[in-house]
């Protein structure tokens, strides 16, 4: 169930520079209206350059929900960008800030990465306490990624305030999934509070094949989609994706102000390995490299925004790293080893996937047998990606192969959209 109420909201305006765009969401109810506190982790605001930046996005602050979850006992699932920006300009936790309104919070749950977002990709994450309120902090990334009834036991409410980048690998869309589902199955309603989404310029990439499903990618949709987290949550439902068709009593407190072209730039990293706006940027496309023997800048403090291996061609291949073990990468690809590759750190925003590096890696490789393995038809979704490249396939030829099914998606896209 899906609504929308803009009434008797509570604004106040975030004045943004260039490289400072914060992070945010609104109110109203979209049936479709945290942990620990640190908030560090600022993001560096780069070389990415922006323009025609809107200087005004309005950020919604608890006080415009608080009917909601008043007198409720609440479930939180968040993790280190679950921020609110106060009266003083600077971010509190979203959990301090329930805690100060009395809000009765009995339970957080933490996606991939942590309540502290530090962990590795793929790490298990066992259950844990928040040191500061006391609360109780469950992982939805070690013995179970879906919340279990007992979990949710006592709940009246559950709110899910997770930045997302847009991407279809990047877990926290699943998360969102199994929540969803799990709230559904228990009959409790679940509150999303919007974020923007720094990659929803555009709409591009693979799409992905039922049978290739999996925690890296659960919905048939381009790997790039262009809709922020509640946006997808709405589709969630309305494509009834949730198991046996059931559907969430779902909330959705919108951005005001906000646009899909509307340039964004986040406050806080939203992981341990996207450390700034260009390898958001890049993520989509430099993402694949996850899926060969080739490094993605793991284990550096440049990640998604070079790649490299040992055997590439340094002649051709200039730019040059040593992976070493840090947060987020305790176990880095070529950890020690100088790998020879590129830097992308100076390169133009992109509108699209984009394929030629993967490709130029692929053919300047020793061992075209072993440079993929099976993750990348997870990533793709699809086997056909690894297939066009051996091929020979060129970017044009490949990236042909998608639009019958992107252009399939956005009229299902535009369905869910709450903003232009």
């Amino acid at each position: 169930m899906i609504s929308f109420n803009f009434k008797n909201t509570y604004f106040f305006w975030v004045f943004i520079s260039v490289f400072g765009f914060i992070s945010c969401s609104d109110k109203s109810s979209n049936k479709t209206s945290h942990k620990n506190t640190e908030v560090s982790q600022n993001l560096t605001h780069d070389s990415l350059s922006y323009t025609n930046v809107n200087n005004s996005l309005i950020t919604s602050y608890p006080k415009n929900y608080i009917h909601l979850i008043k007198d409720k006992v609440v479930g939180v699932v968040g993790n280190q960008t679950s921020i609110v920006k106060n009266k003083n300009n600077d971010f509190t936790h979203l959990i301090d800030t329930l805690v100060s309104l009395k809000i009765n919070i009995k339970k957080v749950f933490s996606p991939e990465h942590g309540f502290r977002g530090k962990a590795d990709a793929g790490e298990k994450i066992t259950d844990g306490i928040d040191l500061k309120t006391g609360l109780p902090i469950i992982s939805l990334y070690g013995k179970n990624k879906k919340p279990t009834q007992a979990q949710l036991e006592g709940l009246d409410i559950v709110i899910f305030d997770i930045q997302d980048v847009g991407v279809r690998f990047y877990t926290y869309i699943s998360t969102l999934h199994y929540v969803m589902e799990a709230c559904a199955e228990k009959n409790i309603p679940l509150l999303i509070i919007d974020r923007p989404n720094p990659n929803a310029h555009y709409i591009d990439g693979p799409f992905l094949e039922i049978k290739h499903t999996s925690f890296v990618g659960m919905h048939p949709v381009p790997l790039v989609y262009g809709m922020t987290i509640g946006e997808y949550a709405t589709m969630i439902n309305g494509e009834k994706w949730l198991k046996n068709g059931i559907q969430c009593d779902l909330t959705v407190m919108p951005l005001k102000n906000y646009t899909h072209q509307t340039p964004y730039s986040l406050p806080i990293k939203p992981s341990p390995n996207l450390p700034n706006d260009v390898s958001i940027n890049l993520y989509p496309s430099l993402g694949f490299f996850e899926g060969t023997t080739v490094s993605a800048g793991r284990g550096t403090e440049i990640q998604f925004q070079i790649f490299g291996a040992p055997y590439l061609p340094k002649d051709i291949f200039t730019f040059s790293f040593r992976p070493k073990a840090n947060d987020g990468a305790k176990y880095p690809k070529f950890k020690g080893e100088l790998c020879y590759g590129k830097d992308l750190r100076k390169i133009k925003k992109l509108d699209k996937v984009e394929l030629k590096w993967l490709i130029e890696a692929y053919k300047e490789s020793t061992n075209k047998s072993t440079f993929f393995n099976k993750f990348l038809t997870k990533l793709a979704g699809t086997e056909k990606l690894r297939q066009q490249i051996e091929k020979g396939m060129n970017t044009d030829e490949i990236r042909a192969g998608w639009q019958k099914d992107i252009e399939k998606f956005k009229k299902i896209r535009e369905k869910y959209l709450i903003y232009d």
